[in-house]
């Protein structure tokens, strides 16, 4: 009875998920990755039994297939329409014009910010989505179901193990992602190149370092050298959706029109210092929040509306 009724949650819950991650793209922000996620928990639900190998399996083929799509892309440019080729490449390397619209409509105020940002999102979700997103993130989310089965994210393994994947993660994943950039700065950044070709370096070199720091987390976690850390970390993935949204609210509101207008001012080590007070605050605050309240908002929020009932929020 409890299975049969998992099918139809999930299905709720992905697409309370979707419809936030609409929500998120076209009212706040185009680099949003609910959307794709979601759509990847409609189908991903399916495997939710299979067996370890399997999901390495499935996730290894989501992640070529969309590899051969990128790479198919790229080849198949020579037979774009010239206008069509022009174009894409002018998203990459933009005029100063364009610049300058841009940075106007970023900087005023929230109707002209939706007004840019509704045609990026729009290509996202028709052709990036579908030739690319989906593959790479429903591939990796297989992955991971794979390493949790084998109780990797556990702690509870040798460090050994976690030695290795540190290892391995870092002998394999550097050299690919830095050939990848060498690859770009090699052919001058050239749009098409760049964005379907050499990418793939990065693609496939961000696996393995992610094993490296998953194995370096998990020796964190193993030794207790910083358990306030670990324990900020816990809470900040306890409330993932919260921390996520709570980083668009900070940001559009530093940078775009609606708030203070720093779209284009803050150079980037101005950048790196307000991700780095972000991530601070958010370490803090969450285990303080995680003392009263059982979610994050916005994730009592999503299990309201995907059980279709109130949930309980305070402790």
């Amino acid at each position: 009875m409890l299975a049969a009724a998992a099918g139809p949650a999930c299905t709720t819950a992905a697409c309370v998920l979707w419809l936030i991650g609409l929500a998120h793209a076209y009212l706040l922000w185009d680099g949003d990755i609910l959307v794709s996620y979601a759509l990847c928990g409609l189908f991903l639900f399916l495997f939710r039994r299979a067996r370890p190998g399997r999901l390495l399996i499935s996730g290894l083929m989501l992640l070529i297939i969309g590899s051969a799509l990128s790479w198919l892309g790229g080849w198949s440019a020579q037979y774009w329409p010239p206008e069509s080729l022009a174009e894409f490449r002018s998203q990459w390397v933009p005029s100063d014009e364009r610049l300058a619209e841009e940075i106007a409509a970023m900087r005023g105020g929230w109707l002209s910010e939706f007004t840019q940002r509704v045609p990026g999102v729009l290509m996202i979700h028709l052709f990036y989505l579908p030739f690319q997103l989906i593959w790479r993130a429903g591939g990796c989310m297989l992955l991971g179901m794979a390493l949790y089965r084998w109780g990797w994210f556990s702690g509870k393994r040798n460090h050994k193990l976690y030695g290795t994947l540190i290892a391995v993660g870092l002998l394999l994943g550097l050299p690919l992602t830095a050939f990848g950039v060498h690859s770009q700065m090699a052919a001058k950044w050239e749009p098409v190149f760049a964005f379907f070709q050499a990418s793939l370096f990065g693609y496939w070199g961000s696996l393995p370092l992610a094993l490296a720091w998953i194995g370096l987390v998990m020796l964190m976690y193993r030794s207790q050298l910083w358990p306030a850390l670990t324990r900020g970390l816990a809470a900040v993935g306890r409330m993932a959706l919260t921390n996520y949204l709570l980083q668009t609210g900070i940001c559009t509101t530093l940078f775009y029109g609606h708030g203070l207008g720093l779209f284009g001012r803050v150079d980037r080590l101005g950048q790196a210092g307000i991700v780095l007070v972000v991530w601070i605050v958010q370490l803090a605050i969450s285990p303080r929040w995680l003392r009263y309240f059982r979610f994050g908002p916005a994730e009592w929020l999503w299990r309201s509306l995907s059980y279709r009932r109130r949930q309980p929020f305070r402790i």
